[in-house]
């Protein structure tokens, strides 16, 4: 986040990629922005992250900002609510002041501590996500996907998921389970799903913080732009209806994204689209014959890693009960 007040030029720049792309929504570069982890830096870091994304949006049609609030190390060193809820209350403060349209409680891996997020961010008088970083097993206590959603939704969150950690087939696994919960109990709230932009089939419980690569590694595991479509169609198909991405996602990615919904969102089209035609066009000029600019060659390709001494699956790094110790302290 240090980037916003270092390098703020490149963080404008990049914002404006992703509208040109297709994004809807612009994330204040406030992940990790808290007065806990930037200690003098912290207020500088957040009003510039804010102003900085709104300008961006100019560059884009109906483009909605939000601001953000995570982890806090002070829940796992038992500081308790009301100490983690005034670190809230100090980065809400700054997406109030530049009205930012909504508010979001994510990367939480503990239900209880979101839910006290979310309460601190029900205060702002605007629409509330909270997401978390889980899959299917849930949450570091054990909580279960569709209990973690249900309670979320029951502390005030109008929008409830996954973020981060794990690969969008996990995600995908995960809000179904959250989804079928919310409809069993009767409580209503919209589901959002943004992935870690890495195939993670062999993630455990904590994602891909077991895995062998992480975090120097993982290039091979990288998301294409098939794979973005695919994941876009299947998460709209799962109920979700905020759709987007986490670490690894690049412009390219939200446009097959942005592409892959453009039926479901009023023929809504990205800018680049509109310029230049859908990413698998792209090969038209070269040859108007080849099955190469056809979206289903695209989408039925197998495609191969060049890696032939490389495993398709490796082994955690750490068992469960490994990861949930070194959850406690990270």
């Amino acid at each position: 986040p240090e980037a916003c007040i270092e390098h703020p030029d490149a963080v404008l720049q990049l914002h404006k990629e992703f509208v040109h792309n297709g994004a809807e929504v612009l994330q204040a570069t406030t992940f990790w922005a808290s007065e806990e982890r930037l200690s003098g830096k912290s207020d500088s870091v957040n009003d510039s992250a804010c102003k900085l994304a709104k300008q961006a949006a100019d560059d884009g049609e109906d483009i909605l900002i939000a601001g953000s609030v995570s982890r806090t190390d002070y829940y796992k060193e038992g500081r308790g609510k009301e100490r983690c809820q005034e670190e809230f209350k100090k980065q809400l403060k700054y997406y109030v002041e530049n009205d930012l349209d909504f508010v979001v409680a994510e990367y939480f891996d503990h239900t209880d501590e979101a839910e006290w997020a979310v309460e601190v961010l029900k205060t702002a008088q605007k629409p509330v996500m909270a997401t978390l970083c889980i899959g299917p097993k849930g949450d570091v206590d054990g909580v279960s996907p569709g209990d973690c959603a249900i309670r979320l939704a029951k502390a005030g969150a109008n929008v409830v998921g996954v973020n981060c950690r794990f690969g969008p087939d996990n995600g995908i696994e995960t809000i179904k389970l959250m989804k079928a919960a919310l409809e069993k109990a009767g409580v209503q709230a919209y589901l959002a799903i943004q992935p870690y932009g890495y195939h993670t089939p062999d993630a455990s419980l904590t994602g891909y913080r077991a895995m062998a690569e992480y975090p120097f590694a993982l290039e091979p595991r990288t998301l294409t732009r098939a794979d973005c479509h695919k994941y876009a169609l299947a998460a709209y198909e799962a109920g979700a209806r905020y759709i987007a991405g986490c670490c690894g996602f690049q412009p390219m990615h939200i446009r097959a994204v942005s592409e892959a919904l453009q039926d479901k969102r009023d023929g809504r089209v990205a800018p680049v689209t509109q310029n230049y035609g859908k990413w698998f066009n792209s090969l038209e000029s070269q040859d108007k014959q080849s099955d190469r600019t056809k979206a289903e060659y695209w989408l039925s390709l197998c495609a191969a890693t060049g890696r032939p001494s490389n495993p398709a699956i490796s082994k955690p790094v750490l068992t469960e009960e490994e990861q949930l110790k070194e959850s406690a302290s990270f």
